[in-house]
């Protein structure tokens, strides 16, 4: 590896990070020129073999896959630019440590974001709360603050116990160096308590600390089983009074509440007399007649109310499943933001989203290992990453709107200073109004100022436009991951997923945010064409339906669309087909998969493309021609028993009717129909020239029916409850019967 941007060598301004890129990359260069003389010679072949017009059908069906090709060829070559450039990062702690006493260190602001008590259970919240509140940190830095759009009592309860019970949860991690600090994952990666002979101090605190644990999680899972705060528990804390005036989860006012002590309070101690993180419960007003905003609104109401608060110059926000496994993470964003030479210029510091519930071969190919190891680190050298919605450390004045200036040094004295004199209800009651629904009519939040409104991926254009105004962005991957979040663990929440995500790429991409309109000038060139990848998702249905149904049809008709076996000119076909295959998956085992879960992968990519791809690309069209509103789709963090058993099992869940499962089936049985048909001409015919002249789509046509297996045994084979629903197989074979009977027409 060879280093970049080291900066001053003074022992006094040693940087606090550095940056390196590869040295050589010469199988990527090989493998990049091949690909590409590959698509010259097919490009070349299609424009020179055009059928005749009196072969009108071939004619028609041979332009259309020219022009598939154009487009994949198009997006190969984004995919290729991104990764061409990658540089990866490394901080250096103990220069921090060294130069900057804890009184110096910047105060970190913590969002925690939950919606729906039903969907992201009160215990799995909390635990994400208390893994923050025990980072490794100066805990009188650290000010953590919830935002509940759920406005439930239940969650409130919950994170009434967690401020308990972080009294002896704190002091236990610091003390004996626990990790991660989520106490459910240390607690079940550590079933064995330590032998006393060991150390019988730890042993001693383990029990204790885990009975603790033990007893606050069946409390809580208790009340929220019973759906309601026992009378009880509501005199225990003030806070729970205010669910009286509280008409719905959609209709109530702010409810803002200090669990743990604000500035100096002498109550907010652990039981080691050690100061306690400042503790924020927070369910902005909501009503009717108002739109909310979702997570972004929620956002900007915490931005607001944390910088009244505590006004700390870093943000960290983070998804409420999405808790913190590597306690020194937050001392790596630091350094980013505190290098006296490159500091200045950083907006936000992005960690990877990685996920701790997936299967061995990640049967939904929910990793993003590939987006984690290799995408992003091409996005950090054109530019950097885009913002992804949780584990990332903003700067708040990027955040809230500034734009950078060269001449701007950050003064990190004059931030975090405590309110002196000011008392946690009189703050609680000053800072209602910051959280009321009518607080932005008339101003710039969600435009210019916090995150932007009107796009299902607030995140992605929020990144963008503060990279617009000249902050850069930092990606940073390191060995012991930062958070630790749940994948989904069915197929339907997957695709919807991904719908929402390709769906509001593309909104983005063909609005006036995109990168070629309003990074113009802005941002280089580079960054403009890494964002396409992207955002340019949800375009990728189109060629790819064509040629998953096109090619078999025609097999099935015994029209021939590629060249014969014995022709020079399926060559660069070939080599295309085992090449471009090989590197994805010599790329994939590479980044920590096996074959199994690059074969996975490769069934995903064709399932969210022929799908969720499709439904988000033509809702984005819908939304431009003003027919249809964004709304944001919670994925669900808890499963049923069968269902996580299945997940376990790698079995693929189908299980409920939806609009996609009809289109994934229905393109399985055509290419299973086109199969045989295609098959049956193949013995019949008993001919040399019939193989050869459709060996490439029978090929073709075999690797479909090959890899949609799953969906056929959920279709017949299947008798458990995750088997594709019986509405959904009629469909499916009405519609793929339907299509292959026009075909022979």
């Amino acid at each position: 590896m060879g280093e970049i941007e080291i900066g001053n060598t003074d022992n006094r301004h040693l940087p606090l990070f550095e940056t390196k890129t590869p040295k050589t990359r010469i199988h990527f260069q090989l493998y990049a020129i091949l690909i590409f003389v590959c698509i010259s010679f097919i490009f070349i072949y299609r424009l020179s073999y055009i059928p005749a017009k009196e072969e009108a059908g071939r004619r028609w069906a041979w332009v259309g896959l020219f022009v598939s090709e154009i487009w994949f060829c198009f997006y190969w070559f984004l995919t290729a630019f991104v990764r061409g450039n990658p540089i990866y990062r490394s901080t250096f702690k103990d220069r921090l440590s060294l130069r900057y006493q804890s009184s110096n260190l910047p105060g970190i602001d913590i969002f925690v974001c939950t919606a729906d008590p039903t969907i992201e259970p009160p215990v799995m919240v909390i635990n994400t709360v208390l893994s923050v509140m025990a980072l490794d940190y100066p805990p009188e830095k650290l000010n953590v603050y919830l935002s509940d759009d759920g406005g439930s009592d239940l969650t409130f309860y919950a994170m009434l116990e967690a401020s308990r019970f972080s009294k002896i949860w704190l002091p236990f991690c610091k003390n004996f160096k626990v990790e991660p600090r989520s106490p459910d994952a240390y607690f079940r990666s550590a079933e064995q308590p330590p032998l006393p002979e060991d150390d019988p101090v730890m042993a001693k605190n383990w029990s204790s600390v885990k009975k603790s644990y033990e007893d606050m999680k069946q409390r809580i899972e208790t009340t929220t089983k019973l759906g309601r705060v026992s009378e009880e528990i509501r005199k225990e804390h003030k806070g729970f009074r205010e669910w009286n005036l509280v008409a719905s989860r959609c209709d109530h006012q702010t409810i803002l509440q200090v669990l743990v002590g604000h500035g100096k309070d002498p109550k907010a101690v652990d039981i080691e007399g050690q100061p306690l993180p400042t503790l924020v419960y927070l369910a902005r007003e909501k009503r009717p007649q108002h739109h909310h905003n979702f997570k972004a609104g929620a956002m900007n109401a915490l931005i607001r109310v944390s910088e009244r608060m505590s006004n700390s110059p870093i943000i960290l926000n983070v998804d409420c499943d999405m808790y913190s496994s590597n306690s020194e993470s937050v001392r790596d964003a630091v350094c980013f933001f505190m290098d006296e030479e490159r500091g200045d210029g950083v907006g936000f510091v992005q960690f990877p989203q990685t996920f701790e519930n997936l299967t061995k071969n990640d049967v939904y190919s929910s990793s993003f290992n590939i987006g984690n190891m290799v995408e992003f680190p091409g996005l950090d050298g054109h530019g950097g990453p885009c913002y992804i919605g949780t584990g990332c450390f903003h700067r708040r004045e990027s955040l809230c709107g500034q734009k950078y200036s060269r001449e701007r040094k950050t003064d990190w004295e004059i931030w975090n200073k405590p309110q002196v004199g000011v008392s946690a209800s009189s703050l609680e009651n000053e800072c209602k109004v910051l959280a009321s629904c009518t607080y932005e009519d008339n101003t710039q939040w969600g435009k210019e100022k916090g995150l932007k409104y009107g796009y299902p991926v607030e995140d992605v254009l929020t990144g963008l436009a503060i990279q617009c105004r000249g902050w850069r962005s930092i990606y940073f991957n390191p060995e012991k991951k930062g958070f630790l979040g749940l994948a989904p663990t069915t197929l339907l929440q997957s695709l919807v997923q991904h719908k929402r995500w390709s769906g509001g790429d593309f909104q983005i991409f063909v609005s006036r945010y995109c990168p070629f309109v309003h990074g113009y000038k802005k941002i280089p060139l580079k960054l403009q064409l890494s964002y396409s990848l992207y955002l340019l998702w949800a375009a990728n249905c189109l060629p790819t339906l064509y040629y998953v149904t096109v090619p078999s049809l025609f097999l099935l008709r015994g029209i021939s669309l590629f060249p014969e076996v014995s022709n020079p000119w399926v060559l660069p076909f070939a080599l295309v087909i085992f090449v471009h295959r090989a590197y994805s998956l010599g790329e994939f085992v590479w980044c920590g998969g096996t074959f199994q879960g690059w074969w996975n992968d490769q069934r995903m990519w064709l399932f969210k493309r022929t799908s969720s791809y499709f439904f988000g690309f033509f809702d984005s069209i819908l939304k431009l021609l003003g027919h249809t509103k964004s709304a944001f789709v919670i994925t669900a963090k808890v499963a049923e028993d069968d269902v996580s058993q299945r997940y376990e099992q790698e079995v693929m869940e189908f299980g409920t009717s939806s609009p996609m499962f009809t289109i994934l089936a229905t393109l399985a049985l055509l290419n299973a129909f086109c199969f045989i048909g295609g098959m049956k001409r193949l013995i019949m015919d008993m001919k040399i020239w019939v193989s050869d002249l459709f060996s490439l789509q029978i090929l073709l046509c075999a690797l479909l029916v090959l890899i949609n297996l799953p969906v056929y045994q959920g279709l017949f084979l299947r008798k458990d409850h995750g088997r594709m629903p019986s509405s959904v197989t009629t469909q499916a074979v009405m519609f793929a019967l339907l299509a292959c009977t026009l075909a022979l027409c």
